[in-house]
């Protein structure tokens, strides 16, 4: 098997009932094209919809599949689509057929320098965005990192900040246009924020000198040239949000002179005010810095009630913590990090940096009493889990579940794939369970009754109970799916009466299931939605008044009404004989 502990449970664990049953017959019917491996990757051609076939990539390592599966189509709904599911089950299926494939690395060991770089100016021919990605990489590239410890020096930069400060000038212009030509969409932020990244990632580097120079090119072309596109209403709230964090971050990584000190805060104070924004936090660790005696105390282990504050924390306080941890973190002063994150009451942070570090006992004992919410259980898990600590985070898990917090079906999820891997069945059971009252699927209830045996008739009647309980607007497709199951046509019924146009696929198939149980629903139900669109002329949707006339037909039929379906079509011809188009859809053999 190309990919290391790749299951049917754990497909079915991450995938709606819909996606399964589409990634099935796309596999069945062959429709994964090609596959190959490449070192720790597969990667597919799956044919859909589209004249274009789908692109699949699969990472994994060793533990099994990474979390960054993808594909190019646009599904965005919960789980894996149908070709990454189509993809995996070739895998399980047939891995012989799976071709073997050069890494990246292997390809590009086979070229000289004047071939690679005939080979990128090609890609940069056909995509020339590609321009923008090889510039960024090699600005990162061609400035050498600074040592972990921070020392006192003369600020050095090497980057030029005119090229990012045209880059916001052309957005903000093409902005103009777009607004000017009545778009809805933003046609700013995303981008900006893509700018605002570049400087990012120079502090992630280490680089923060360098991060200071980008981010005061990007600042003042926003502040300089924002009324031209302020005047269309658009928004500076999260870009400066972000300006906000990326100038926290290279303050705190950069080598600062007291002079530049001093310049960074009065131009901050004045973008501040002309900009109509909060650079609050990043004023904060201008003042403070490292050197701040407090901040100092506690990275030396002196922890007190107080933390790092004198008095009333700043609201900012806490992010700025984080931040503070991630360059700390980034430096490898793993015991400072840990004294900062005890002292600021980041428990996520400092139950996971225990975990990391390998102090895996101290970090469950700890989390007994210092962990407060679903969030910070299921960040623990995760790290536990890359430790190899199955029973830890199988017990952290099932704490968790009983702390407040909005990742409760994530973390049971969590539960149920460590208890089936431990062997622990009426732990994953009740995982299970609870994963389905929270957000009932087709695909949790058939899991529920695989792991239940002889219990399923005593928790069926709960679980459907459960399903009924919630507003019918909750979970249609689930409630479709399963009541379908069943056999609980009626209640399919119920279900469908009260859903919108929005929802026509599902009651297409409650008809469908409804036409030897009630077809006299079916007939009044289908016939009442063809003729609303066919009343209102919406000539755009007549095919979907079409679907729906097929649907009551088949009624007719199966009752014997043939002569009364005849009559109804020839109504509906006479009162719509001016509506052209409809007329010929009409007239379609399917409606004979």
């Amino acid at each position: 098997m190309p990919i290391p502990k790749l299951s049917e449970t754990t497909i079915k664990l991450h995938t709606s009932a819909q996606s399964l049953k589409r990634g099935e017959a796309y596999y069945l019917a062959g429709n994964v094209i090609s596959a190959v491996r490449r070192g720790n990757m597969v990667q597919a051609v799956v044919q859909g919809s589209e004249v274009e076939p789908y692109r699949v990539t699969l990472p994994f390592d060793d533990a099994g599949l990474g979390s960054t599966l993808f594909c190019t189509c646009a599904y965005d709904n919960d789980g894996w689509c149908k070709h990454i599911v189509a993809t995996l089950l070739l895998c399980l299926g047939q891995p012989e057929i799976i071709e073997q494939g050069p890494t990246l690395e292997q390809l590009l060991d086979r070229l000289n320098d004047v071939q690679t770089q005939q080979l990128i100016q090609h890609l940069v021919k056909k995509e020339p965005s590609l321009i923008d990605a090889i510039e960024r990489y090699i600005n990162l590239s061609a400035i050498p990192a600074p040592s972990n410890q921070p020392t006192k020096a003369p600020r050095h930069t090497s980057i030029d900040p005119a090229p990012f400060r045209h880059q916001v000038r052309r957005i903000l212009r093409e902005a103009v246009r777009y607004l000017e030509d009545g778009w809805e969409e933003d046609p700013i932020t995303e981008e900006l924020l893509d700018v605002i990244q570049q400087a990012q990632e120079f502090s992630e580097q280490g680089d923060g000198n360098n991060a200071l120079v980008i981010l005061e090119a990007i600042t003042t072309a926003c502040v300089e040239d924002w009324d031209d596109v302020e005047e269309f209403g658009a928004d500076n709230s999260e870009i400066a949000n972000a300006l906000n964090e990326a100038w926290t971050e290279a303050i705190l990584t950069a080598q600062l002179t007291a002079e530049e000190d001093i310049d960074l805060q009065v131009m901050l104070e004045a973008w501040q005010d002309e900009w109509d924004c909060d650079f609050s936090m990043s004023l904060e660790a201008l003042r403070r810095g490292w050197d701040d005696p407090l901040l100092q105390q506690v990275l030396e282990g002196n922890i007190t009630g107080q933390g790092v504050w004198a008095g009333d924390a700043p609201d900012c306080a806490h992010d700025l913590t984080l931040i503070r941890l991630q360059i700390l973190d980034r430096q490898e002063r793993d015991q400072e990090y840990l004294y900062l994150a005890q002292a600021e009451g980041c428990t996520q942070q400092y139950l996971t940096m225990l975990t990391r570090l390998g102090r895996v006992e101290e970090a469950v004992e700890a989390a007994a009493t210092q962990m407060q919410s679903a969030e910070d259980a299921f960040a623990l898990v995760q790290t536990l889990k890359q430790k190899g600590a199955l029973e830890q985070a199988l017990k952290i898990c099932q704490a968790g579940l009983n702390l407040s917090g909005h990742c409760h079906y994530q973390l049971a999820t969590l539960m149920s794939e460590l208890a089936v891997e431990l062997g622990e069945d009426e732990l994953a059971l009740n995982a299970r369970i609870q994963i389905f009252k929270i957000k009932p699927s087709f695909s949790d209830y058939s899991l529920v009754k695989e792991l239940a045996r002889d219990s399923w008739s005593t928790l069926k009647a709960d679980l459907l109970a459960t399903l009924k309980s919630n507003e019918s607007w909750n979970f249609p497709d689930a409630k479709v799916d399963i009541f379908l199951d069943e056999g609980m046509i009626e209640d399919a019924i119920a279900l469908a009466d009260g859903l919108s146009y929005y929802d026509s696929a599902l009651i297409h198939r409650v008809m469908g299931a409804a036409i030897s149980h009630s077809p006299d629903w079916v007939i009044a139900n289908a016939c009442r939605r063809a003729a609303s669109i066919m009343d209102q002329g919406k000539s755009s949707e007549y095919n979907l008044a079409i679907k729906w006339l097929e649907k009551a037909r088949a009624a007719y039929l199966h009752t014997g009404q043939n002569l009364q379906w005849s009559a109804y079509r020839s109504q509906l011809m006479q009162v719509h004989s001016r509506k052209r188009k409809l007329m010929e859809m009409l007239k379609s053999p399917h409606l004979d």
